[in-house]
């Protein structure tokens, strides 16, 4: 009896985490979704069991997803509907889980390149210092990778500080 017990709990745990999508394709889409639609809709799709309490860092991919929506559709109002609910996924995400370096990233990110008339800039400069602060001590090499090809391409980080850095 406790081996077809031990079986089935077995099972639900496999069944439960055998779909979630690696990081490094998380990444990857996320990289894709700025122009292509079907890989933000892909995006989106792969991560909409996640949220700011099961998952804060994959629940910031999605928001992030869902605001970049907003470059793939024509109506104005749809626009602002996927900036909006995407903006307010991603504070969600960064409240839950606000020393999360990705996540503060995924902001900075989203920040330095919407519109300056969208009014979504207060966090750049406490990002960027976050950022620089913390990347550093950053031990994961695929991530201190994949953030430094976006901090190096930032006009918000000075030449001296990309030097700094390594960048």
């Amino acid at each position: 009896m406790k081996n077809v017990l031990f079986v089935c709990l077995l099972f639900i745990v496999k069944s439960t985490f055998a779909n979630v999508p690696s990081i490094d394709r998380v990444r990857s889409l996320y990289e894709k979704s700025v122009e292509d639609e079907s890989s933000c809709k892909e995006l989106i799709n792969i991560l909409s069991p996640y949220n700011e309490k099961n998952n804060p860092l994959y629940a910031g991919y999605r928001a992030s997803a869902v605001m970049m929506m907003a470059k793939h559709v024509f109506n104005p109002f749809s626009k602002m509907s996927y900036f909006n609910k995407g903006k307010k996924l991603l504070e969600n995400a960064i409240n839950m889980d606000e020393n999360n370096l990705e996540l503060r990233f995924l902001r900075f990110n989203a920040q330095t390149h919407v519109p300056s008339f969208l009014g979504y800039d207060d966090n750049i400069n406490e990002d960027k210092k976050f950022l620089e602060r913390e990347f550093p001590k950053i031990n994961d090499i695929k991530l201190k990778q994949y953030l430094a090809f976006y901090l190096e391409k930032s006009k918000y980080i000075s030449p001296e500080k990309k030097a700094e850095l390594q960048l």
